[in-house]
C-alpha cells in the first residue's frame, strides 16, 4: 500500500492513474527557462552567504548550462515520475554533476520556485503580449489613415439599427482606443506582479542566511515580498493578469463580430482576404470568416481560464495548496490564444477590401440623418425634445410613404415647423452631417485627423 514521504512526494505504490493525476509535468515544462534562469540565481546567492563553495557554484553553473542545451537540442530525459519541471531539472542535475546538485534546493521550496518562476514567466509573456498590441494598434492607425482622405463613410449602429453616419476612420480609432487601454491594463498587472517569493520558502521563510535583496535584483523585481505567507499563497497577480487578458480577447471577439456582420450580402461592406477565410464542403458559392469566428469564440476559453482559476483560489486556506497547481494551464492557454489572435488580425487587417459605395448608400439610406434636423431645429430656439418629436413626426410620414429624407423639399420641411429654412437642406447629405460632428472625438474628418496624428505618436509612427 503506497505512502507519502515528507518530502510531499507519493511512494511508488501511487497508481499510474493517480500519478499522471497529479504531474504537472505535461504543461509546467514551458516554464523551465524560468526555472533555469532562477537556479543560477540562488545559487549565485547561496555562494554569496556562504552556503556553496565556489568548486559547487561552479559545477552547479555548468551542469544547469549541459542542461539548458539539451532542452534546446531536444535530448533532455524529461520523466514524468518526477511530476514537474523543478524536480526534473534538479535530478538531472545530480545526475550530472553528483552531490553539489543537491545543495542547489537548500533555503527554497517548491513553494516559493514555482511563484517565482510563474512571475517570471508572466512578465516575459506580459512584454511579448505588449509589443503585439502596438503592432495591432500601429495597423490601425495605418487603415484609419488610408481610409481618411478621401474619406469613406460607414454607417453608425445603435443595438444594431442604423444610427448616424461615421467615418470608417473613426469606427478604426474605436478599436484602437480599446486596445491602448489594453495595454495599460497589462502594463499595471506587471508592475504589481513584479515582486520576488523567491527565499519565502515553504510558508514562513527560512533560517538560512539568505539574500533576497541580491536575489529580487538579479531577476529582474522590483523587490522582494514582504510576506512569506502571501509569496507562496496568492495568485491575484494571475488573475489580475488573466482579467486583463479576458477583456483585450473581449474587445478582439467584438472586432471580430462586426467584420463578420459586414461581409454578409446582407450588409456587404467589406471583403475578408482569402487567406483567413475558407469555402463550403458542399456551397460552392461561401466564403466563411472561419478566423474571425474563431477569436470571436475563443474570447469564451480566455474568459473560462479567469472563472476556472477564480474558482480554485476561492476559499483556499493559507499557505500553499496543491490546487495552486491548477493555476498554469488556465494561464498558459489563455496566454496563447491571445497571443496568436492578435498576430491573425495584425496579418488580416491590412487586406480587407471595403465597398466604398455601399458603405456610403448604407449610410444615406434610411433616415440615419433625422438627428440633424432635430439639431438644426435645437439650434434655432427650439426646445430638443419638442425638435425631437417633430422630426420623429416627419420620419414616420415618410415611413408611410416609402420616401427617403433626401427627398425632402424646403416646403415640405416648412409644413411641419416654420422653423426650417433654406440653410436646413444641406444637412440632408452625408457630406454635411460627417463634417458637423467636429466635436472633441468626433466623426468630423477634421477631429478624426487630429487624433490620429496623436495616435501615430504614441505608437512611434511619427
Amino acid at each position: 500500500m503506497g505512502h507519502r514521504t515528507w518530502g510531499g512526494r507519493f511512494a511508488e505504490g501511487l497508481s499510474e492513474l493517480a500519478a499522471r493525476f497529479n504531474a504537472s509535468l505535461p504543461f509546467d515544462r514551458a516554464l523551465w527557462r524560468e526555472d533555469l534562469w532562477q537556479n543560477r540565481v540562488h545559487a549565485r546567492m547561496l555562494h554569496r552567504v556562504g552556503l556553496l563553495s565556489q568548486e559547487e557554484l561552479e559545477a552547479i553553473l555548468e551542469g544547469l548550462e549541459r542542461i539548458e542545451k539539451e532542452i534546446e537540442a531536444g535530448t533532455f530525459p524529461w520523466r514524468e515520475e518526477l511530476e514537474d519541471v523543478h524536480m526534473n531539472l534538479e535530478a538531472r542535475l545530480i545526475e550530472l554533476i553528483g552531490p553539489p546538485g543537491g545543495k542547489l534546493h537548500t533555503a527554497r521550496s517548491r513553494n516559493d520556485q514555482v511563484a517565482t518562476d510563474l512571475r517570471l514567466f508572466l512578465r516575459a509573456a506580459i512584454d511579448e503580449l505588449s509589443a503585439l498590441l502596438l503592432g495591432l494598434r500601429r495597423v490601425l492607425v495605418r487603415e484609419a489613415e488610408k481610409y481618411l482622405d478621401p474619406p469613406q463613410v460607414l454607417p453608425g449602429y445603435t443595438h444594431l439599427q442604423r444610427a448616424q453616419p461615421i467615418l470608417l476612420s473613426h469606427w478604426f480609432l474605436a478599436y484602437y482606443e480599446m486596445l491602448l487601454r489594453d495595454a495599460g491594463r497589462l502594463r499595471d498587472a506587471r508592475e504589481r506582479l513584479n515582486e520576488s517569493p523567491l527565499g519565502a520558502a515553504a510558508l514562513a521563510g527560512t533560517g538560512f542566511p539568505i539574500d533576497r535583496h541580491y536575489t529580487a535584483k538579479e531577476l529582474g523585481f522590483a523587490a522582494p515580498m514582504r510576506n512569506s505567507l502571501d509569496a507562496v499563497a496568492s495568485r491575484d497577480f494571475a488573475l489580475e493578469v488573466l482579467s486583463a487578458l479576458n477583456i483585450g480577447m473581449l474587445h478582439l471577439s467584438r472586432l471580430a463580430e462586426e467584420l463578420i456582420l459586414y461581409s454578409t450580402e446582407e450588409f456587404g461592406f467589406v471583403e475578408i482576404p482569402d487567406a483567413f477565410a475558407t469555402g463550403s464542403s458542399i456551397m460552392p458559392q461561401k466564403k466563411n470568416p472561419d478566423i474571425l469566428e474563431l477569436i470571436r469564440a475563443k474570447a469564451g476559453r480566455v474568459l473560462g481560464a479567469l472563472v476556472a482559476l477564480s474558482t480554485v483560489v476561492k476559499g483556499l486556506p493559507l499557505a500553499y495548496n496543491k490546487d495552486l497547481q491548477e493555476d498554469k494551464e488556465p494561464l498558459l492557454d489563455a496566454f496563447a490564444t491571445y497571443r496568436d489572435s492578435l498576430k491573425l488580425l495584425t496579418a488580416l487587417l491590412p487586406g480587407l477590401k471595403w465597398r466604398r459605395e455601399r458603405m456610403w448608400r448604407a449610410a444615406e439610406e434610411g433616415y440615419a440623418l433625422a438627428t440633424e434636423l432635430a439639431d438644426y431645429l435645437a439650434e434655432k430656439g427650439l426646445p430638443f425634445r419638442e425638435a425631437h418629436h417633430v422630426v420623429g413626426r416627419l420620419v414616420r410620414r415618410l415611413v408611410e410613404e416609402g420616401r427617403a429624407l433626401k427627398d425632402l423639399t424646403l416646403e415640405e420641411l416648412k409644413a411641419h415647423h416654420p422653423l426650417f429654412a433654406e440653410d436646413a437642406l444641406p444637412l440632408l447629405r452625408l457630406e454635411t452631417a460627417i463634417h458637423r460632428r467636429n466635436s472633441f472625438g468626433g466623426t468630423a474628418p477634421l477631429a478624426v485627423r487630429e487624433r490620429i496624428l496623436e495616435a501615430k505618436k504614441e505608437v512611434g509612427l511619427a
